[in-house]
């Protein structure tokens, strides 16, 4: 949000719970309006989606939005996973949809994949790479297809890791201080999936039709999520 506030940009955080709203409000530091009134985005002309990661949820939420927004508001979905074109279908303005997806952490990470529905015009997607630019992120359109590109790659790659620590008996630290030392690789491929969080990795794994390990979902099934949880693969 300080990142949007720096680029001049007016921005409206929604918020779905008044408990939400003040949990945000903490971390934008004044960066944005905090709203958890729906009809507060009523004058947006680009608006972002960042609900949970449910096709139910997301065109529940998509379809308010086409009906409540100006006829030439832009809209996008934070979405690696699910069609973007579905997606765009629910909005009812899938001309000017786009998937827009970010990595974490935000504010260090550059790429930002962009997808598009087919239907969607050259204004569009000229209009979200200047957003990106904007931002200070690196476009890179790809297809609308589950994972995109990057995890579409780096889940399977990071499962592998799982299953060649339980073959081998090494520790998550051996194999992770061997992709990072070796392989260049800022994060090891477990201390990886700590990060983004077991939970999210498996359902990111089924979404791409990645075979999961068991030792993953025994992990979930404990309560071990990974960083946001206490442990993992590591004790945080």
């Amino acid at each position: 949000m300080a990142r949007l506030a720096g680029a001049h940009l007016d921005t409206v955080l929604w918020a779905r719970s008044e408990d939400s709203a003040a949990r945000a409000r903490g971390l934008v530091d004044g960066a944005a309006t905090v709203v958890t009134e729906l009809d507060d985005l009523g004058d947006r002309t680009v608006v972002v989606e960042a609900v949970a990661e449910d096709f139910a949820v997301k065109t529940d939420l998509l379809g308010g939005l086409g009906v409540l927004l100006p006829a030439d508001a832009l809209v996008a979905t934070t979405t690696s996973s699910l069609s973007v074109g579905e997606l765009g279908q629910a909005s009812a303005r899938p001309e000017r949809f786009a998937g827009l997806h970010l990595f974490n952490p935000v504010e260090k990470m550059k790429l930002v994949e962009l997808a598009f529905p087919e239907a969607a015009t050259l204004d569009t997607r000229a209009a979200f790479r200047d957003l990106c630019e904007t931002l200070g992120k690196t476009a890179v359109d790809v297809p609308d297809i589950p994972g995109f590109v990057v995890n579409r790659l780096l889940f399977p790659f990071a499962f592998e890791a799982v299953r060649m620590m339980e073959s081998s008996g090494l520790e998550p630290e051996a194999i992770d201080f061997c992709m990072k030392l070796g392989a260049g690789h800022p994060l090891g491929p477990l201390a990886l999936l700590d990060f983004v969080g077991l939970d999210v990795s498996a359902a990111i794994g089924e979404s791409i039709g990645a075979e999961v390990p068991a030792r993953v979902r025994d992990l979930v099934a404990a309560g071990r999520l990974g960083r946001k949880s206490g442990s993992g693969f590591y004790e945080y």
